[in-house]
């Protein structure tokens, strides 16, 4: 939807080529910025995209236990197949914009459940995690630019992607295995069992060094202390509303530097890319917007996929690197100074290498350093972290927008 941000904006139908809607919006825009801009920002899209995943995430881990996962899948793709439709065959912004929303809503229920989901299995399977949703975002980025370019009109293209939804639904109830303790359609069990120590002995046999260094206890800075050597009586029963406002307390040092690191990448995303337009370059300005947005997924699916061969401990670092890129790109957009698109297809690679890191780093010391009786309620909250962040930087895509297209 990110990827489609451009076309949304400029309502393409069916039979426009790939570069007509540049060309027409080139033709057609009144205003005489040099920033080639659309009537509105693509930031608007990104907060369709992003406000009802922020809502989810931040009220349903305290409610969604009660919900099994069987039922959070289903409707996560009924959601999913009916974006694709309404914003491929609606013949208004305002209704493609229902489309996003209802995206968002099936990928905010999607990634905290299926967060949560991965404690009920070995922690190498977040390693899986890390590289399926770099993956995702390349594939569905690179298939949407590449069938735009080779002549697609975007509600075709936007068709053909309801094989994602299908796709889901297939991969979750006919591939993969779940545990005899997974609350699949019924809640009896999963009190009990969502976190049952037999079978999180195996999260603690995974790396020798890490495990030596978190063999007592881990004690977050405000002096709330998560122990990872539980006897079996802690890990029974459900989380009661006082210890979650606790790991909420505790999940603070994760979040906010995911936050911070999301604020930033999508605040280049969303805010800067489409001003980051070149006049003498092969591609024009809608095929540039989308081979933007495929190659930063590309740079996620590396960092992302990168946890089995080193981990970074102190996530702050790729916040600050992040910043730095940011304001780099800012003073690039306003002052020109960049002389191709190329060194800017580049500088996104990077972003994306540093935003995947970030993202695949927090979650996987959240699961080693989080006691197993929290740890499927942390996994699911701390997913608010990225959302926020990119939520904010929607919100000020606004005036940045407004500003560079009265210049």
């Amino acid at each position: 939807m990110l990827s489609a941000a451009h076309d949304i904006l400029t309502k393409q139908d069916s039979k426009n080529s790939t570069a007509s809607a540049s060309d027409k919006l080139a033709v057609d825009s009144s205003n005489s910025s040099g920033y080639d801009c659309s009537p509105v920002t693509t930031g608007a899209v990104l907060l369709a995209d992003i406000l009802p995943t922020l809502i989810i995430k931040l009220f349903a881990p305290f409610v969604i236990h009660k919900v099994p996962y069987g039922f959070r899948v289903l409707f996560c793709v009924a959601m999913a197949a009916m974006s694709f439709l309404l914003v491929s065959l609606s013949s208004a912004v305002w209704i493609s914009i229902v489309g996003v929303i209802f995206a968002s809503i099936s990928s905010g229920l999607g990634e905290l459940s299926f967060l949560s989901l991965s404690v009920f299995f070995d922690r190498k399977v977040l390693e899986g995690w890390g590289s399926g949703t770099g993956g995702a975002g390349v594939a569905g980025a690179f298939l949407y630019s590449g069938l735009i370019q080779a002549g697609l009109s975007p509600r075709i293209t936007l068709l053909i992607m309801l094989v994602v939804p299908l796709a889901m639904l297939v991969s979750y109830f006919g591939l993969l295995s779940p545990v005899p303790s997974l609350p699949q359609w019924r809640r009896s069990e999963a009190e009990n069992a969502a976190v049952d120590s037999e079978e999180r002995e195996w999260l603690m046999d995974e790396s020798e060094d890490e495990e030596e260094e978190e063999e007592e206890e881990t004690t977050a800075p405000d002096g709330i202390v998560f122990p990872l050597n539980v006897t079996e009586d802690r890990t029974m029963g459900p989380v009661t509303p006082r210890e979650k406002l606790y790991v909420v307390k505790g999940l603070v040092r994760f979040v906010a530097p995911l936050g911070l690191v999301y604020f930033a990448e999508y605040f280049i995303n969303q805010g800067l890319m489409e001003l980051l337009f070149f006049h003498n370059f092969f591609l024009s300005h809608a095929a540039q917007y989308r081979w933007y947005q495929t190659i930063y997924q590309f740079g996620v699916l590396v960092s992302r996929s990168s946890l089995c061969c080193i981990k970074f401990r102190r996530v702050w670092i790729f916040s600050l690197l992040q910043v730095v890129n940011a304001v780099f790109l800012l003073f690039a957009v306003r002052f020109q100074f960049l002389p191709s698109a190329w060194i800017v297809f580049a500088i996104i690679l990077y972003e994306g290498l540093l935003g995947g890191a970030a993202y695949v780093n927090t979650f996987y010391f959240i699961s080693k350093e989080t006691e197993s009786r929290y740890r499927e309620f942390a996994m699911a909250t701390a997913s608010v972290g990225d959302s926020l962040g990119i939520a904010v930087a929607g919100l000020v895509a606004f005036p940045v927008h407004k500003y560079f297209c009265s210049l």
